[in-house]
């Protein structure tokens, strides 16, 4: 089944009946943005967008801008002072402060990432928590054989590690090569559950029921979260839940307007806890049947309603679309534990793994219609020195490194604009809905989310990464593996002074 607009349909007798049974819903502007879309109507949005006929969102895990791309040239990164970080940050344990580092391990164990960790980490936008939320995070890390325990215990907090091109040299040169944005926030100030949410839906919520009217705003994830484990679990046992994820989502949308969609999940472990306050707990095993925080969408009421869940598929499903060039025109693609370079994952392993992904898009015919978005959920606990920007209610989250590849990508191209995960949504809309949005007042299924998120007035538009003048650039193999090319170096040692020429960022 070809995965091009308007030739996949991935629907089911059922779900065609639904659609004639639901169309009264879709009513005003949703159907004149249908119409807009259909006769080239586009206001501000450059007609070239609609080159892109497949856009891939890889979503990794727990790495903040500054950990991975702090010193790459142009991007708004670590202060240095003659090549070296010039800021240091309070470590009140020591009685002392701790200076970024480059850190050359391949597995790092970070520091805690919950909605509370951020509001330390961030302190008002000094951005001077990480190391003592790291130190407070000791308490919870009891296994002697975890990696993260053991590089948490270590002299020097390594959320204060980067990392360069020496040692993510695929990275950085997919930054090289195409687009890198520099200023990508977490869609919401909290952790993996949020995030993940926030990347199908642009809402994180509570539902008493599986009315949308019955949700409730909160940014730490749809239940407490034991609660929201043993539901999971139950699912995985029994096919029902009491989590009811009933606002709308996506997909919804993309439904209606006959867009083709999927959503694969690599089978292995799950990536994080729950808690992303938590930093070791028992992995739970995950697959593409396995619904949680890492594969939402068959918690969403919507999904079920649209008979779609059929559409959430493994990732070796992915792999032989990108081969035979029938990909959807939307896909989601999520890693399993070990691929995911959330800590104490391997860093490089995780790179290998991207790489394959981008690589298979790359050899396959449906390239030259691609947009690969590539981002990371949240920041993992590791240092950032920008404060995020009021945006609402909810707030950006701190900032995580973010990628745009494409035969139609800018070359060598930094983007300043201010992002979230709300920006790729605004994309998929603005290339196949002809911009609709998730918006209560025109989707059919009014919730009571308190912003319709990708018309925020500071959110930038990702259509400025691309220029659809000029002639589709080729295909960028890498090795899945490069050499690194490492030198063996040092942390640099923590206590007073920490190094020469330091601005210490002040406590409080």
């Amino acid at each position: 089944m070809s995965g091009r607009v308007g030739r996949a349909r991935h629907r089911s007798m059922a779900a065609a009946l639904f659609l004639g049974a639901s169309l009264f819903l879709l009513t005003g502007p949703v159907e004149a943005t249908a119409q807009a879309h259909a006769t080239g109507q586009r206001g501000a949005t450059p007609l070239g967008i609609h080159k892109i006929r497949h856009v891939i969102v890889i979503m990794q895990e727990n790495r903040s801008f500054d950990s991975y791309f702090g010193t790459f040239p142009g991007a708004d990164g670590i202060t240095m002072t003659n090549g070296r970080p010039s800021v240091c940050i309070p470590d009140l344990r020591r009685s002392s402060c701790v200076s970024p580092f480059l850190d050359v391990t391949d597995v790092n164990g970070g520091g805690p990432h919950s909605h509370s960790a951020s509001v330390a980490d961030v302190n008002g936008g000094k951005m001077n928590g990480f190391a003592n939320e790291r130190d407070n995070s000791l308490g919870t890390c009891n296994s002697p054989s975890d990696p993260a325990c053991i590089r948490k215990r270590s002299l020097n907090p390594d959320v204060m590690g980067y990392h360069n091109a020496q040692q993510i040299p695929n990275y950085w040169r997919y930054a090289t090569d195409f687009v890198l944005s520099d200023h990508m926030f977490e869609a919401v100030d909290s952790s993996s559950i949020a995030a993940h949410l926030y990347m199908v839906s642009g809402w994180s919520a509570y539902c008493a029921n599986t009315a949308p009217s019955s949700c409730t705003n909160q940014i730490t994830g749809p239940d407490p979260f034991k609660a929201f484990d043993r539901a999971v679990g139950s699912e995985i046992l029994t096919g029902k839940t009491s989590i009811n994820l009933a606002w709308t989502d996506l997909t919804w949308l993309l439904y209606h307007q006959q867009v083709s969609w999927a959503y694969y999940i690599q089978k292995g472990n799950q990536p994080d806890c729950a808690n992303g306050a938590n930093e070791v707990c028992p992995r739970i095993s995950q697959s593409y049947t396995t619904p949680g925080i890492w594969n939402p969408l068959p918690l969403f009421t919507d999904v079920h309603q649209d008979n779609q869940l059929g559409n959430i598929k493994p990732l070796d499903s992915f792999l032989s679309s990108a081969k035979d060039g029938t990909l959807p025109a939307v896909s989601w693609i999520t890693p399993s534990g070990a691929n995911s370079e959330h800590p104490p994952a391997s860093v490089h392993q995780g790179q290998a793994y991207v790489t394959a992904l981008i690589n298979a898009v790359m050899e396959g015919p449906d390239w030259q219609s691609t947009a690969i978005f590539l981002g990371w959920d949240d920041w993992g606990g590791f240092y950032d020195n920008v404060a995020p920007p009021n945006i609402d209610k909810n707030g950006f989250g701190i900032r995580v490194p973010f990628m745009v590849i494409s035969p139609y990508a800018k070359h060598h191209y930094i983007d300043h604009q201010t992002l979230s995960s709300d920006a790729i949504l605004k994309f998929i809309e603005d290339d196949f809905l002809g911009g609709a949005r998730l918006n209560p007042k025109t989707d059919g299924r009014p919730d009571p989310r308190p912003d319709v998120r990708e018309n925020m007035t500071k959110l930038g538009n990702l259509v400025n990464d691309f220029n659809f003048a000029q002639r589709p650039r080729p295909p960028l193999l890498l090795e899945t593996n490069p050499p690194t090319d490492s030198p063996s170096i040092p942390a640099p040692f923590v206590g007073a002074p920490p190094c020469l020429g330091c601005t210490q960022i002040p406590a409080g």
